[in-house]
């Protein structure tokens, strides 16, 4: 039995896939209100849609259950841990996670949903995406930092214990080499992210609008119309940076409306503050290049030390191509292998060369 009609009698594995389905349903309904709960605004007014849409596809799949439905479907653990992050944090992972799984939307492929339900997860996966992108902007200079930070301790000071090491020096020598590198580097990732980072910004403040050019705006010949050239050298074309400079002088816009001011404004905001990307490249940098000394640390050496930090740095090395993957809303599996392999290529031609240059030196 179906909404639409009388149909075949439904087998028990139709059963068991809509109460999946409705048990999908009623969980990205969940994390969508209880991500509204930490927005305010347009944000907030989106997400309750969206939330109310999958309302309507779990009263879909309850109208086909009818009386099969017994009781209502567990919430799984996953959406347990989504709602906790949505209801503490309103964060960007979470987000990130929703885009990934209304892109695996079924419908499509399913005769027991109709069109219209898997043309709306389409749509709810692009606005999930434009949702995330909000959040992923204000993050991404502060976001990039840390993820280079974490990933370059972790590469170049396993790469440098490891080197050093082969070449058959003590274990003290080893610990020293690898603490003197997690502080170097940490200190040279923080002024170098802070002098990027401040560069750029300052680049894009010399592309704003002045203030002197809008207070000028009153005093322009309206016939010569020198306005217009402004607009063009922001790339409208000479038609539409007209129209637009007699609207301008019109008193109808101002002149910070135009799109070349818009974008710059955009990525300025996108870059950080070169303060919070020097902090947090040296603590994630400081954390990454410890990893790979703690076997040291701790008093181990030789092989032992050598196969305990390449672990331990394979593990974080993993869990930041993860993170990667989930806030891009990519294949995590695949990021996460690419961090790996470069990370432990880059280790490997270290420990080698220091094989090499130990071999020599005896």
């Amino acid at each position: 039995m179906t909404i639409e009609g009388t149909r075949r009698e439904p087998s028990a594995a139709d059963v068991r896939r809509w109460r999946r389905y409705l048990a999908d349903e009623q969980a990205e309904a969940r994390v969508y209100r209880d991500l509204a709960v930490r927005r305010t605004g347009e944000e907030r007014a989106i997400l309750l849609a969206l939330a109310d849409a999958e309302g309507r596809h779990e009263a879909h799949w309850r109208g086909l259950l009818g009386d099969r439905l017994a009781r209502e479907p567990r919430v799984d653990l996953r959406t347990r841990v989504l709602g906790f992050f949505a209801r503490r944090y309103g964060s960007v992972f979470t987000l990130a996670l929703m885009q990934r799984a209304e892109s695996r939307t079924p419908y499509s492929g399913d005769s027991d949903a109709t069109s219209q339900m898997a043309a709306d997860e389409r749509i709810h996966e692009e606005v999930v995406r434009g949702l995330a992108a909000r959040g992923r902007s204000r993050i991404s200079g502060t976001f990039r930092a840390a993820v280079f930070g974490a990933n370059d301790g972790l590469v170049s000071n396993l790469a440098l214990v490891l080197g050093v090491g082969a070449a058959g020096v003590s274990p003290a020598t080893v610990l020293l080499t690898g603490m003197s590198g997690l502080l170097a580097g940490a200190l040279s990732m923080a002024a170098g992210e802070y002098v990027s980072v401040r560069s750029q910004r300052e680049l894009l403040a010399g592309s704003r609008p002045s203030a002197a050019a809008r207070s000028a705006i009153p005093d322009l010949d309206v016939d010569a119309n020198e306005l217009a050239l402004v607009y063009r050298a922001r790339g409208m074309s000479e038609a539409d940076a007209i129209e637009h400079a007699a609207d301008v002088l019109g008193g109808r816009a101002g002149i910070g409306t135009d799109t070349g001011s818009i974008d710059v404004v955009d990525e300025y905001e996108a870059v950080g503050s070169g303060r919070s990307a020097a902090i947090s490249s040296f603590l994630f940098f400081a954390s990454g290049a410890l990893i790979p000394v703690l076997p040291w640390l701790f008093g181990l050496s030789g092989p032992p030390a050598v196969i305990l930090a390449s672990v331990l740095v394979g593990i974080a090395l993993l869990a930041t191509g993860s993170v990667i993957g989930i806030l891009s809303g990519a294949s995590i599996g695949r990021r996460a292998l690419r961090q790996l392999t470069i990370g432990f290529g880059a280790a490997a031609v270290t420990y080698l060369l220091g094989l090499l240059f130990g071999t020599v030196v005896l």
